[in-house]
């Protein structure tokens, strides 16, 4: 761990990290009222902004640290779905509509959770980008305390949802950003509570958005879902019992004070669930969100296209099916887009941040089919 002025970050010398996102990372810490930074080992270059950051300020927050995707998280279901009678291949071929307005009733679905009944077509949709639904199996129990203690199925295959607010956080931001560009807003101002309201109503809506997918994935297979855990890694929060007020900032960082957290991998890496250990403060109660990426879109496909072609992609090293019928978006996907999952998750171990609860391997990713 290095630790530069007001800067932690949790990485060893085996994890890559590119320098433009540790340039990122200073200017950061040199805003207004920043009080203290701290990188992850999924760390990578943003817009301007690094991901895989957990921030603290005082007396004022920005809502450009968080970006167009409030609320974006990852949740894992529990199915009534077993692994001995699993059928990737069949399901691979059968997945699809995910990309399509849902048929029923999408106001009463956000509202009877708590979430404003707006930007209806989109809930229930996946989106693009390294959003996604993955169902998985169990390859190995870590903590098996811990495990039993969640009362989970050992047998049960589960459901990964990566997705968030889709177009409403993108005009949350968009109405912040035509007035004050990236500029903060100061605690107690009027400006403040509107965003906050706003980003309150985005994190619901983006929560509602990952079930309706689980169940729209899992009505195809005849399957009923139970919530595991739901965790947000985007948004700001302010800190209690603090004055002057303290807002935590999440880009791409899970938060690790509210239960056990999913960490996913690339599709066709293992993902895993863990828990927090130790004195979470100094990491901002937060962790890794995922792998993070090595390569920046555009230069994928590049990279890729002479040693694999599109429709070998769609099979993993895993032996699991990736449904993306989107060929630009199946190469900025690739696994070998990102980091060594493995290597994040060593990292939060070695330095006592979590203890890995289960290691799920993937059976049938869904990104996209062509509409």
């Amino acid at each position: 761990m290095s630790n530069t002025k007001n800067i932690s970050i949790f990485t060893t010398p085996g994890t890559w990290i590119e320098g433009e996102s540790l340039r990122q990372l200073e200017r950061v810490a040199c805003f207004s009222g920043m009080k203290k930074v701290v990188g992850f080992p999924d760390l990578f270059p943003g817009k301007g902004i690094p991901i895989g950051v957990s921030m603290l300020t005082e007396g004022e927050f920005y809502p450009h640290l968080v970006g167009s995707d409030v609320g974006c998280g990852i949740s894992l279901f529990a199915t009534e779905l077993i692994y001995p009678k699993a059928k990737p291949e069949k399901w691979f071929k059968k997945l699809k509509g995910l990309e399509e307005p849902w048929d029923g009733d999408a106001a009463t679905w956000l509202e009877e959770r708590s979430a404003q009944p707006i930007f209806i077509e989109a809930v229930g949709t996946i989106g693009h980008g390294n959003h996604f639904a993955e169902l998985v199996r169990i390859e190995e129990i870590n903590d098996g305390e811990i495990f039993r203690q969640m009362q989970l199925d050992k047998d049960a295959l589960f459901l990964i949802v990566h997705s968030g607010s889709r177009g409403l956080g993108e005009s949350l931001l968009r109405s912040h950003t035509d007035r004050f560009k990236a500029g903060s807003l100061k605690m107690e101002s009027d400006e403040a509570f509107v965003y906050l309201t706003g980003h309150n109503h985005a994190v619901l809506w983006a929560r509602a958005n990952r079930e309706l997918i689980a169940l729209r994935f899992l009505e195809q297979l005849h399957s009923g879902y139970q919530k595991i855990v739901d965790c947000c890694h985007n948004s700001v929060t302010p800190v209690d019992s603090t004055v002057p007020c303290q807002f935590l900032h999440r880009k791409g960082a899970a938060p690790s004070d509210c239960g056990a957290v999913i960490i996913p991998g690339s599709r066709g890496s293992y993902s895993y669930l863990v828990a927090s250990m130790g004195d979470q403060e100094r990491n901002l109660w937060s962790v890794a969100h995922g792998a993070g990426r090595k390569w920046i879109r555009s230069e994928c496909k590049g990279r890729l296209r002479d040693r694999y072609r599109s429709d070998s992609l769609i099979r993993t090293k895993l032996g699991s099916y990736v449904i993306c019928e989107d060929k630009e978006l199946l190469y900025e996907e690739a696994p070998q887009a990102y980091k060594d999952i493995q290597s994040v998750i060593g990292d939060m171990v070695s330095f006592g941040l979590v203890r890995v609860i289960a290691t799920f391997s993937p059976l049938v990713t869904y990104k996209v089919r062509e509409r």
